[in-house]
């Protein structure tokens, strides 16, 4: 199995490389991973900077004490994939995030599509975009990855189709297509947006409106799957195909 991923704010290493994981990740690391010396970690700060460690001690029960030798950097890969994912009720949207952070994708835009049951407005609105954001940091580090999903803020349909309008291949995934997108003509650079429509589906409105920004409706099987599964299920199916899985 591969490291443990923990999340730190800076790499700043002491003499001989020593570097102190200390706060909740550092609780998490000796208290609930119960690591010991001589195993091996790795330290990320979610965007992309990375260390493999190993273990040289704990002190108390928040303190992991590590041997840090350098840093490096993942570059973005390409082409990037965007999920725009429209809200889905109760914990759903915490489901679709875990499941496509895991699944590699690199960004989630939060959509309040007309036919959405929930709506995020005041502090509930606040509270779901940090749920989300939440989930996509410890889905990443699950994942074992070093560079999380960006989870932007909620978007307006006219928002989510100004972004369709910037993307090399924008995609709706929607009964009405005529194409699978499996067999869609992939960018081999730039960005995919993919957007997923809620429960009661994508409306004729907004997709007339997505469509006009340049965005094209496709399918992807003969089954409809519920709106917390479908943009995993899409982007794996684009991250095989454009050789990001390879």
């Amino acid at each position: 199995m591969t490291a443990p991923v923990f999340v730190v704010e800076h790499f700043r290493a002491g003499d001989g490389g020593r570097y102190v994981l200390d706060g909740p990740e550092g609780r998490h690391a000796v208290s609930v991973k119960r690591l010991r010396a001589g195993e091996d970690v790795i330290l990320t700060d979610g965007a992309g900077s990375w260390a493999e460690c190993v273990v040289t001690g704990t002190e108390g029960k928040d303190r992991l004490i590590v041997h840090m030798d350098s840093v490096a950097e993942e570059s973005e890969q390409e082409p990037r994939i965007t999920v725009v994912q429209a809200l889905p009720k109760g914990d759903r949207g915490e489901l679709a995030v875990e499941t496509m952070t895991e699944t590699g994708v690199d960004a989630i835009v939060p959509w309040a599509a007309s036919r959405c049951i929930t709506q995020w407005k005041g502090e509930r609105g606040l509270k779901g975009l940090a749920k989300w954001r939440a989930t996509a940091r410890e889905a990443g580090k699950q994942s074992r990855r070093v560079r999380f999903p960006e989870v932007a803020d909620a978007m307006t349909t006219r928002q989510v189709a100004a972004l369709l309008a910037k993307a090399d291949l924008a995609a709706v995934l929607h009964e009405s297509g005529d194409e699978p997108l499996a067999t869609a003509e992939l960018p081999a650079r730039g960005e995919i947006v993919l957007v997923i429509g809620p429960e009661g589906g994508v409306s004729p409105e907004e997709l007339a409106l997505f469509t006009e920004a340049g965005a094209q409706a496709y399918r992807l099987g003969r089954s409809v799957l519920r709106t917390s599964t479908a943009g995993t299920a899409a982007a794996a199916l684009l991250l095989g195909r454009t050789g990001r899985w390879s």
